[in-house]
């Protein structure tokens, strides 16, 4: 059988979500079609070019071992390794300065700025957002009062600002390669770790797909996170193109069964 090296940090600790539970079910399952070996990516490097598929997923925030990280991005270019996400997407992949380039080329998502003085730029609101721009699972966000706001020194273009949405929910978009596979949605936005499955209209699968078709990635999963306003309009929150937590334990199981099954086909395809 085809070798897999999948990357994963069973340890991390993660707000309202065990991820080392979805990667145990994921190998349970991909161990049966592929030899399936798991290493922490601290610890793949002497591994990595006796696999057929680096496959990375839940390792957490980047952030927390960005050397490393890069390192790895830099040896799978170099020594052409193929791997699942490929390594070409411009969101999440390498920070979220691409909130800006959107906001810039006029898509639907929350306004975003990285310099206070461009504050004129965003729409009036109650409160602010900042959040660091290599920043993963809520870590260092922040909510301020334009007062509070203006006595930051946010000029260094390491901080994302964003007016704070009134939203009715928030609602994730999960794609592999470029197939809508499912949407969940958190009904209680107070508990936003608590996700059912939604049933988006044809709009909706629309306003996903053009985020998907920005980034250009052939082969990988993406989650297209965003939020419903009050006026019923969706906003690009976030497009997490590297190792997005998938919320597979939380379906249904026929859509769990025919996700995991078209990863094993996309596997396939690419060994």
């Amino acid at each position: 059988m085809k070798k897999i090296l999948y990357l994963t940090d069973l340890y991390y600790e993660a707000k309202g979500r065990n991820y080392y539970e979805e990667d145990i079910y994921i190998t349970g399952i991909l161990k049966d079609h592929f030899d399936v070996v798991l290493c922490n990516p601290k610890n793949s490097e002497s591994f990595e070019n006796d696999a057929d598929l680096i496959v990375f997923r839940n390792t957490g925030g980047v952030s927390g071992f960005r050397d490393i990280y890069y390192s790895f991005v830099k040896r799978v270019k170099e020594n052409n390794l193929k791997t699942f996400n490929e390594f070409t997407g411009k969101a999440d992949m390498f920070g979220k300065e691409y909130l800006l380039e959107l906001t810039s080329a006029g898509y639907p998502v929350i306004p975003t700025i990285d310099n206070i003085d461009n504050l004129d730029f965003l729409p009036d609101a109650d409160k602010y957002v900042i959040k660091p721009k290599d920043g993963a699972d809520s870590v260092g966000l922040e909510f301020l009062t334009k007062d509070e706001l203006a006595g930051r020194n946010l000029r260094d273009g390491k901080t994302l600002i964003q007016p704070a949405i009134d939203f009715e929910y928030e609602v994730s978009f999960y794609f592999l390669n470029d197939k809508l596979e499912y949407a969940m949605y958190a009904p209680d936005k107070g508990e936003r770790w608590k996700l059912v499955k939604y049933d988006y209209t044809d709009e909706d699968a629309e306003f996903a797909k053009k985020f998907i078709a920005w980034n250009g990635i052939k082969n990988g999963i993406q989650r297209v996170d965003a939020c419903r306003t009050r006026e019923g309009k969706l906003l690009l929150v976030e497009l997490e193109d590297l190792n997005p937590y998938l919320s597979v334990l939380e379906l249904d199981e026929e859509t769990r069964g025919a996700f995991i099954k078209d990863m094993i086909d996309v596997f396939d395809s690419i060994i």
